[in-house]
């Protein structure tokens, strides 16, 4: 089991989001159709959205030409975008079994698009991790919210 100190990262998950717990599992469960022959590494990634029921979720899916590979948080997000969009108010990442599974920098990036104070959930033995994207991805590049719309 990888060990990473993450209290610095950590935040309390609000008492009116739905438990995290359920969140991750949605994870778990993208993650069983991720397409990964390459790195046998499988990611699951769900989006708990402003005044969505249920969750946008997506799994990670590799190419033989690695750069064209797509992370589960991308996925996941353009699924969002693909079924209406909204304000993504957190995403859980699963990966290796009871161990934190960190977005990469692109996906942190790409996740402070839509909403750069979301909360990131991550398996932490057999309990939850809640951080902060802000505090894992302190100066996201965004543009002015006028270009953006």
């Amino acid at each position: 089991m990888t060990t990473l100190c993450l209290d610095p990262y950590r935040v309390p998950w609000p008492e009116d989001y739905p438990p995290a717990e359920d969140l991750l599992r949605a994870a778990e469960e993208a993650q069983a159709f991720a397409y990964a022959p390459y790195s046998r590494f499988s990611v699951g990634a769900a989006l708990l959205v402003e005044g969505r029921p249920g969750y946008v979720t997506g799994c990670n899916v590799e190419n033989a030409s690695y750069g064209l590979s797509l992370c589960a948080e991308r996925i996941a997000a353009g699924n969002l975008a693909a079924s209406g969009g909204g304000r993504p108010l957190a995403v859980a990442i699963a990966g290796a079994e009871g161990e934190p599974c960190l977005p990469c920098g692109a996906c942190r990036q790409f996740l402070a698009e839509f909403n750069p104070s979301m909360l990131v959930v991550l398996r932490e033995g057999a309990g939850t991790a809640v951080l902060s994207l802000a505090a894992l991805l302190p100066a996201p590049f965004l543009l002015e919210k006028e270009l953006r719309s």
